[in-house]
Formats: C-alpha cells, sequence, structure tokens
C-alpha cells in the first residue's frame, strides 16, 4: 500500500495510559506544554492483525504534539476472529481515556484499518464531546474491501467470518455519526480511493479529501507532502 515509512527512531510517548487490565489496554500519550487544540484520539491500523501496533504512530503524535495537539494513541487486542473484543476494547477507550485526563471535547482520528474503527466508533459509541472524525486512508466499507480481496483476506480474516454477516461492524452499512467525517485518502494508495468513495455515497454529509500522489503511509508521514492536508483537516474540525 505504498512505500513504508517512520523507519527513523520513534519518540518515547510522555506517559502510557491504562484503560483495562488487558496487556493491550493502554494508550500512549502526548501533551505539548502549552495545548492549543482539544484532545486527539488516535487508533493505528495494520488491517486488525497483531503484527502492527501502535508505535509506528509515534513519528505522528509527537508531530502534532509539537503543534499543539495532546493525542493518546489507543492500543486494542488484535486477535484474527475475534472482533467483538476490538471493536469493544476501541469503545472502552474513547470512553476511559478522555475522561481520565478531563477532556471536554475529542477529535478522533485512525488510519487504515484504524480509520475503520474511528468511523464504526463515530456511528456506534461516540465519545463526550466529540468534535469529528478523520478517517486516513480508511477500510470504510467492508464488504468492498472484501470483495477487492484487500490485504489477502483481512476482512474475512478479522471478522472470522464474511463481512455480509456483521453489518453492525461496517461504517458504511451504519447510522450515519452525528458529527462531523472529513475523510483523507491518497490519491496512489494501494487501498482504493473508491473504499472511501463508497462511504461518501452513503453518507453524503461526510467529506472526502483526495491527495494527489500520495499513497497510503504518507497521510501519516509527517515529512510526507500529505502532511499539511491531514493537519488543514484536524484544526478545522477542532473550531
Amino acid at each position: 500500500m505504498g512505500r513504508a515509512v517512520l523507519t527513523r527512531p520513534a519518540p518515547e510517548p510522555d506517559w502510557t495510559l491504562r484503560y483495562g487490565d488487558a496487556p493491550d489496554h493502554v494508550a500512549d500519550a502526548w501533551f505539548p506544554a502549552t495545548p492549543r487544540y482539544p484532545l486527539l484520539v488516535f487508533v493505528h491500523g495494520g488491517y486488525w492483525t497483531p503484527t502492527y501496533d501502535r508505535a509506528h504512530t509515534r513519528p505522528l503524535a509527537a508531530a502534532l504534539r509539537e503543534e499543539g495537539w495532546p493525542v493518546v494513541s489507543v492500543e486494542y487486542r488484535r486477535v484474527p476472529g475475534e472482533p467483538d473484543d476490538l471493536v469493544g476494547d476501541v469503545g472502552s477507550a474513547l470512553a476511559e481515556l478522555p475522561a481520565q485526563l478531563g477532556a471536554r471535547e475529542v477529535v478522533l482520528a485512525g488510519h487504515s484499518a484504524g480509520g475503520h474503527l474511528a468511523l464504526w466508533a463515530a456511528s456506534a459509541c461516540p465519545p463526550a464531546g466529540l468534535l469529528g472524525t478523520v478517517p486516513l486512508a480508511p477500510v470504510a466499507d467492508l464488504m468492498l474491501a472484501h470483495r477487492l480481496g484487500l490485504g489477502d483476506g483481512a476482512v474475512e480474516t478479522f471478522l472470522g467470518g464474511a463481512p455480509d454477516e456483521r453489518p453492525d461492524l461496517d461504517p458504511v452499512r451504519m447510522a450515519v455519526p452525528e458529527t462531523p467525517v472529513t475523510i483523507v485518502h491518497g490519491a496512489e494508495d494501494r487501498l482504493p480511493v473508491s473504499v472511501s468513495e463508497s462511504y461518501v455515497d452513503r453518507n453524503p454529509a461526510a467529506k472526502l479529501i483526495v491527495v494527489p500522489d500520495a499513497a497510503h503511509f504518507e497521510v501519516i508521514d509527517p515529512l510526507s507532502g500529505a502532511w499539511p492536508v491531514v493537519t488543514a483537516q484536524l484544526v478545522g474540525l477542532a473550531g
């Protein structure tokens, strides 16, 4: 899905929070000396598999901190065929972590499978004070992603079955979020823009920003040309 990024040393978070008892019920926290924006809760991607964890998003979180964003990067259990545990973790994190930090307003974002989870949460269990959601290259339509064979069958592996059996986990078939949604997707992404377009077709209040010449990882790379587009959309939701 485009060139890999974030091979440079990953900065350490300011501290780690817990929202439950399992080893993966943790989140990295990044706080600027003088916050300019609301709390940003970020959900990492990796096709819902245990291969990827939140560590690869640390350059993103550190860069956002430098721009004045308090950031919480959520970890969650990633066991193939156990989707209810996974989404339950995301829901618990969104209920617990902003409250721990005393945040009254929240912007929600996520990348790839994490973009799917952000869209799911915006519909199913939005955190208190949610201002809006910015999914980055999200798997926004599980049935379409499955038909396209993305991630060597990643959708079926995640769900433990066909996606038509789980409309409650497919953003394109769920209720429209009550707060704004702005998707950012690279034009050259191997997770095709059509997956995001399908979501916007079903939810026309959502916005889709297509970034020319950007592939899958550029939208989470602070050194890429896509980065100013991402941060502009975040700031736009923050008011």
